[in-house]
């Protein structure tokens, strides 16, 4: 069951909407609902004559406890009109630092909601979602930037290739799957080494016993990208959710993404649960 929820809170101009579904979400499942806000230390220059002039220092100080307090005020609002159960917190925390700090903090949580970055913004929203994936050891649902709807969970879809990753992700996903009309098990048949004949009608039968309405779809890849072809199904057959298995490796203490994650990362049209 999800009864405890965490999401990461944009703090700046924009709220991002992985607030709002957040809060959608935690309504859904009448759980509890912790909302972050980092203060973020400033960045500073420093000046030709060797030294950061204080009101350089002062003035980021003022400003980041402006966007912080503001985050957290719009997310207690959002919460009270939902009748949700908040937590709102502001941690410290360093541009570099923050991705480790929210993956730590969201493994004492069910599941942990963050924001798709905007292209050509701060990196700070990408590193959050990426080190929420691979460091809480806990699910995590990316919420696109153009998202304006709350959950919805009439048509999941269910990205399916027999690994490890794509198992952990379909077991957190099950009380989600729960809410739905039907589920659509996705799998794409031109992956080397993929015995999808046997593992995709064994998935499909392991969700129906759950009682979920289950159609198993094997599409061709072709010569386009993995990731592409599943965002093109999931277009075409309406899907308002998807779920999916994570994966990456590590390089110099820095995981980076798998070819077919980083794809929906940065193209995801709906909201995505992935796990590792």
């Amino acid at each position: 069951m999800i009864k405890d929820i965490v999401v990461n809170l944009s703090v700046g101009e924009k709220p991002g909407p992985a607030r709002d579904y957040a809060v959608s979400l935690a309504a859904a499942f009448d759980a509890h609902l912790a909302g972050i806000a980092f203060l973020y230390d400033p960045i500073v220059p420093v000046s030709g004559a060797g030294y950061i002039p204080a009101n350089v220092i002062d003035a980021q100080e003022r400003d980041n406890e402006q966007a912080t307090r503001a985050a957290l005020d719009q997310f207690n609002a959002a919460c009270a009109r939902a009748g949700v159960s908040a937590e709102p917190l502001t941690l410290s925390a360093s541009y570099g630092g923050v991705g480790e700090q929210f993956g730590r903090i969201a493994r004492r949580f069910d599941l942990a909601v963050v924001g798709q970055a905007e292209p050509e913004t701060s990196a700070v929203e990408e590193i959050i979602a990426e080190s929420a994936l691979f460091e809480s050891g806990r699910p995590v649902i990316v919420v696109p930037y153009i998202q304006k709807a709350p959950l919805k969970l009439n048509n999941p879809m269910v990205c399916w290739d027999g690994s490890r990753a794509a198992a952990r992700a379909i077991a957190d996903s099950i009380p989600l799957l729960a809410k739905s009309e039907r589920v659509d098990v996705v799998i794409v048949t031109n992956e080397r080494g993929k015995q999808d004949e046997i593992e995709g009608a064994d998935i499909g039968q392991h969700l129906a016993r759950h009682g979920l309405k289950v159609d198993v779809h094997r599409i061709s890849g072709g010569n386009i990208d993995i990731g592409d072809a599943l965002l093109s199904h999931a277009a075409d057959s309406g899907a308002d959710f998807m779920v999916m298995g994570g994966f990456g490796h590590s390089r110099l203490r820095e995981f980076v993404l798998g070819g077919v994650t980083r794809s929906i990362f940065e193209s995801m049209t709906v909201p995505v649960l992935l796990s590792h």
